[in-house]
């Protein structure tokens, strides 16, 4: 399945799926606590091992919890030892991820 999955998006063909010209594409892990943005792909791919699941499994984690392309997120809150867990408002609810969870997620941050 995992042979199955597109290939990543460039900054621009994120900014035109989700209809905005300016923004930053950065992974969630990346982002700080106030930003803003949308998510473009969900790419469970990073460092296999380092999850405890499959990257399938780890990817259908993910999409159940709501992360998936379009849904609306900020940045909350980062925990106090190496910044992690981070707390996400995801659309309207809150939930909080590790942060190498956070990686497989790439969002195209608000222009501020």
């Amino acid at each position: 399945m995992h042979d199955m999955l597109p290939e990543p998006m460039t900054p621009d063909a994120a900014a035109q799926a989700v209809g905005q010209a300016d923004g930053r594409l950065v992974r969630l892990s990346q982002a700080r606590p106030g930003d803003r943005g949308v998510i473009v792909e969900v790419r469970a791919e990073t460092h296999p091992g380092d999850h405890g699941v499959g990257v399938d499994e780890l990817q259908r984690r993910l999409l159940e919890f709501g992360f998936v392309e379009g849904a609306g997120i900020e940045i909350l809150h980062e925990g106090a030892i190496r910044r992690d867990p981070i707390a996400v408002r995801l659309d309207s609810m809150r939930i909080a991820l590790r942060r190498r969870d956070a990686e497989d997620i790439w969002v195209l941050l608000d222009a501020q």
